[in-house]
């Protein structure tokens, strides 16, 4: 048996799927992990994790990967390096902007789970924010640490993960399409010699 062969192109391919079933599964656990530990409330957060799981378990079992794959790899490719790079200032641009859209109920969620109060030192807006907190670093010590210096650590460690684990799983649907390109134009050696698949 050849590993370039019509048997290795099809056994990796099943691999592959298989990676992409687990990988599919294990987003749409975590997901309802968070939800149930109560780590992640944001539903849509959760909708969106558990939909992408969804769409990799159905590109894994129907095996549509020369078309699928190629787009998915195009946007993911995309994402992965917007995230690996954004820098601070943009960070810090973002938690802005999504901070005053948020309900009172989600800061008050995020200034608890974190321990801190308000976004960062704005005046009028920071002081306004830190005399609704709820946080119990409030209570312990007579000033607490902004959130949006603790948003910034956070952030960034989890921007430069999910681009390096999303810029490699790019990487293997490009193996993915290339596997199936290759095995739809290889010949079955055990079929009729003059038929292709």
């Amino acid at each position: 048996m050849v590993c370039g062969g019509f048997a290795c192109s099809k056994n990796a391919l099943c691999a592959l799927n298989v990676v992409y079933m687990l990988v599919g599964l294990l987003l749409i656990g975590v997901a309802a992990w968070g939800k149930g530990l109560g780590v992640v409330s944001s539903i849509h957060i959760i909708g969106g994790v558990i939909a992408v799981g969804v769409f990799l378990l159905l590109i894994a079992v129907a095996g549509l990967y020369m078309i699928i794959l190629g787009l998915v790899f195009v946007f993911q490719f995309g994402i992965s390096w917007s995230c690996l790079a954004i820098n601070r200032s943009k960070q810090t641009d973002v938690i802005n902007a999504s901070w005053w859209v948020m309900s009172n109920q989600t800061r008050d969620e995020l200034e608890r789970s974190f321990d801190c109060c308000g976004l960062f030192n704005l005046t009028t807006l920071y002081q306004q924010d830190y005399a609704f907190c709820t946080a119990v670093c409030k209570s312990r010590r007579p000033t607490c640490q902004m959130c949006g210096e603790k948003f910034l650590k956070h952030s960034d460690e989890a921007l430069k993960i999910l681009g390096g684990v999303g810029l490699f799983f790019s990487f293997t649907e490009i193996l993915g399409v290339w596997l199936a390109m290759r095995f739809r134009n290889q010949k079955d050696p055990r079929a009729n010699p003059s038929a292709f698949l």
